[in-house]
């Protein structure tokens, strides 16, 4: 299964620019979890959906990884582009 980066909320900005930042978006995932994207991302919704009562512990564990990997991959895709406040990165399977 695949995913889908989008880059959300930063009106204004040229789509090249959007595009290279879901690259170094996806780059950071795709560099630090590899093919645990899907189902580390899959186990942070149902966390978020649900509670974590309803998850293994490795699905825990998958899910606290999706939310530091995320951080980092945001930080590598906002790079240089400035402030805009309402903007994200939409992970969504594809």
């Amino acid at each position: 299964m695949t995913y889908i980066v989008t880059l959300r909320h930063f009106p204004g900005a040229p789509s090249d620019v959007i595009h290279a930042a879901e690259c170094r978006f996806q780059a950071v995932l795709d560099k630090v979890l590899g093919d645990r994207v899907v189902p580390s991302l899959k186990a942070f919704q149902t966390v978020s959906e649900l509670s974590a009562n309803s998850l293994s512990k490795d699905e825990i564990r998958l899910a606290v990884e999706w939310t530091e990997v995320y951080a980092r991959a945001w930080e590598a895709g906002f790079r240089g582009l400035g402030d805009a406040d309402e903007a994200y990165f939409e992970v969504r399977l594809g």
